[in-house]
This record gives structure tokens, C-alpha cells and sequence, in this order.
């Protein structure tokens, strides 16, 4: 894409503020969009306000759109895929659409797209990808005649044989999820391309897929081969740095965290996600942001410009994407910045893997499901169902609790 950056010589006028969380990995990323869009633009300045979490930059949007003083926003924020599409409708002045940017929307996945595409009008550009990843220990399944190959394209009961047989022999589970937060009902769904939701309604009772994807999870769960964590940090610390799985299935940010253990540096693999079928690779996608350009922002066609020219696929994305990977873990949503020379590297943790070029390709084939501002109601609900039911409560029951309580929230 041809650049139509112009120089400005007036500081003041080419610096935009924006709100971001976590300074390892979202402030890598955009201060490397800064210096990329600074080779055009040499006057540009990118100021990043860290908030301490995504929460913080959902409530200065609530704030502003509640009062109707937009003055109290920056011109960009960062904001979270699951959330941003109720705050678009309920504060829609705190929002600039982003048609006419220059941005490439085929250089994205349609899933990707999907959650800052609102009544078919682009309102953010794509940062971070999501897409999930099941990695593996290859020692672990070799120490069992298994290879990556043997967990790829499977169903997820000959998952559930393999993950026993690994627990029997080497005492490791093959899988662990922060159970108060529970997203492997929700993966496992997608990658079936299948949704917990119907015509903006829960869709949990009758729905063979929920079912049989909670039967796995009880399963393994009773068997010790998945690991429900009370906790994040029990998540993380203890199961997966603490070297009790020898798998795990989540978006790749959690790359970083499975690298902790330096001594584990050339066993892992990653893969894609079983089916309840099989016979062909899964895909997901859990977590990710966006970037978008509120109401406030005076300079919207420099705000433009500059996402369009670094996460938008236009020159410099894949310097922009190049950097944040090396810098802070940022993967690129978008497929042309995932074909760089750094993305086709191999990574010694994963083995020599070229991991980084994998994600990017399996994150274009994530389906596009019917997705619910009440996603983290039913994420509650479903995992207490699960809790329940490995306590022995009936399933069919569980199920129906978990939805009728969706459905009060929901005022069904």
C-alpha cells in the first residue's frame, strides 16, 4: 500500500495520546508502531498512558459516554475484543469509525475482524492475535510412543486415551485451565465452529456439542489428566512453570508463560486443537484488542494514518509487527506482516518450530461464530456447571441452571 503520510513540522500537532495496559507486551507494541510511523512521519509522537488493566479503559469509556464529556478521553484505546461491541452501541459518541483509513481488511482474519466490525462499519484496527495454540511436550509423549503428530487432527475422545496414558505413566496431566476463569468450553466450541449462543440467546440446553465438550472436561478431570486450577496464578505458577502438564491449550499469549522454565527449552511443539470427531485440526482463538479512535481524538486523520501505516497492513506494518514480537510477544494479526523474515524463524524453545508463522496461519482459519455480550456470564456459569457436575450433580440439570440464570441476566 502506497503511503499518504504527510510531514508535519508542528510537534503539537502530530502527537496522539492513547490508553494501553501491561508494559511488557502492549507498550513493546505500540512504541514500535511509534518508531516505524517516525521514518514518515519524523515529528510523530505517540503518547501511552498505562492503565493497570483492560477494566480501566472500559470505565473511562463508561465515564465519558455516562456524562457526555468526551474531553476526558485520548485520541486512541486500546480495547478488548469481547467487550467492545456493547460499548460501541451504548456509548456509540465515544467511538470514530475507521472507514476510509487505508486499511487492508483482507490482510485479516474474518474472525479477527468480526468483533470490531459492527453493523458493517470497521471501527478498529486488529493488534494482538488470539489464536490459540495446544502446545506439547515432545519428551513427555515420546517417553509414550507418541509424537506431535499423534495429537494432530484427533478427536477428543482418543485425546482422552492418550492424556490417560501419559498421567499412568509419567504422573503429568495433559492439559490445565484457571477453572475461576474458564475458557476451554468456549475454544472447544469454536473450533467445532459452533456456538454456546443462537439468535442472541443462550443456546446451552439440547446442544449436543456443549455437552459432550463438558462430558471431556469432567472426564479428564475426574481421570487427572486436566487440571482445573482455582486460581490464575495456581494456573500459571503451579501447573504450567511448576512443570505439572505437559500440555497446554490457550491463546498464545501464554507462550511466554510456558517459556519461564528454561530447563523445558527445545520440548515443546504446538499444534493445533482436537474435535469431538476429528479428522481435521481445530481452530480458536481466546483473547485479543484492538485498537480504536474516540470521540475525542481532534487529529483523526493523523490517528488514521498512523494505524492504518503500522497494524493496518500499509508499509510499515511488518516493521511495526517484527518489533513487537521481538520486544514484548506481540503476534500480528495481520497475514502479510506474518510472512516476514523473523516470523519464518524457528524458535529453540519450540524446538527449532517456526511457531510465530504457524499462529499467523492458523489464526486465518478461526471460524466466525455468534458471539454474546454476555460472554463471561456464561463462562461463569457453564464452569460452575462443570464443578457442580464433577461433584456429582446431573448434567442435564446443571446445564439447564446454567442457562436459565444466563437468561434472567439477560432479562429473557
Amino acid at each position: 500500500m502506497r503511503s499518504t503520510v504527510r510531514n508535519c513540522r508542528l510537534c503539537r500537532r502530530c502527537k496522539l495520546t492513547a490508553y494501553a495496559w501491561d508494559a511488557n507486551f502492549n507498550l513493546p507494541a505500540l512504541k514500535a508502531a511509534e518508531a516505524a510511523f517516525q521514518k514518515v512521519n519524523p515529528d510523530f509522537e505517540l503518547e501511552v498512558v498505562l492503565q493497570s488493566g483492560s477494566s480501566d479503559v472500559e470505565q473511562a469509556v463508561t465515564l465519558a459516554g455516562s456524562s457526555g464529556d468526551l474531553s476526558t478521553l485520548p485520541d486512541i484505546v486500546l480495547f478488548q475484543d469481547h467487550y467492545i461491541q456493547s460499548f460501541v452501541r451504548n456509548y456509540p459518541d465515544c467511538w470514530q469509525d475507521l472507514e476510509g483509513a487505508g486499511i487492508n481488511w483482507d490482510d485479516f482474519g474474518a474472525e479477527k475482524l468480526s468483533y470490531s466490525t459492527i453493523e458493517g462499519v470497521h471501527y478498529g484496527a486488529p493488534v494482538d492475535n488470539g489464536t490459540a495454540i495446544f502446545a506439547y511436550r515432545t519428551d513427555i509423549l515420546e517417553q509414550c510412543g507418541y509424537t506431535i503428530a499423534d495429537v494432530t487432527g484427533i478427536s477428543w475422545d482418543r485425546w482422552l486415551e492418550i492424556a490417560k496414558e501419559v498421567k499412568d505413566k509419567t504422573g503429568m496431566a495433559l492439559l490445565s485451565m484457571d477453572h475461576s476463569g474458564d475458557d476451554l468450553p468456549y475454544m472447544m466450541m469454536q473450533a467445532e465452529g459452533l456456538s454456546q449462543w443462537q439468535d442472541g440467546k443462550p443456546n446451552f440446553v439440547d446442544n449436543e456439542a456443549l455437552t459432550k465438550i463438558i462430558e471431556v472436561i469432567v472426564q479428564g478431570a475426574n481421570d487427572g489428566s486436566i487440571i482445573l486450577a482455582n486460581s490464575w496464578s495456581e494456573y500459571t505458577d503451579q501447573t504450567i512453570m511448576g512443570d505439572q502438564v505437559a500440555g497446554v491449550m490457550n491463546g498464545n499469549w501464554i507462550i511466554p508463560t510456558i517459556s519461564q522454565v528454561a530447563d523445558n527449552s527445545g520440548k515443546w511443539a504446538l499444534t493445533s486443537l482436537p474435535t469431538i470427531e476429528g479428522g481435521k485440526e481445530g481452530y480458536a482463538a481466546n483473547g485479543g484488542s484492538s485498537l480504536y479512535i474516540t470521540g475525542n481524538c481532534q487529529k483523526v486523520e493523523l490517528a488514521k494514518q498512523f494505524l492504518a501505516y503500522t497494524f493496518g497492513g500499509g508499509e510499515g506494518s511488518m516493521e511495526t509487527y517484527d518489533n513487537a514480537l521481538r520486544t514484548g510477544g506481540v503476534i500480528t494479526c495481520c497475514l502479510s506482516a506474518g510472512t516476514s523474515d523473523v516470523y519464518q524463524e524457528g524458535v529453540p524453545f519450540f524446538g527449532g518450530q517456526a511457531i510465530y508463522s504457524d499462529i499467523v496461519a492458523m489464526g486465518a482459519f478461526v471460524p466466525v461464530i455468534e458471539q454474546s455480550d454476555y460472554h463471561y456470564n456464561a463462562r461463569t456459569y457453564i464452569g460452575n456447571a462443570i464443578t457442580n457436575i464433577q461433584n456429582g450433580a446431573d448434567l442435564a440439570t446443571e446445564i439447564q441452571f446454567a442457562q436459565d440464570q444466563v437468561s434472567f441476566e439477560m432479562g429473557f
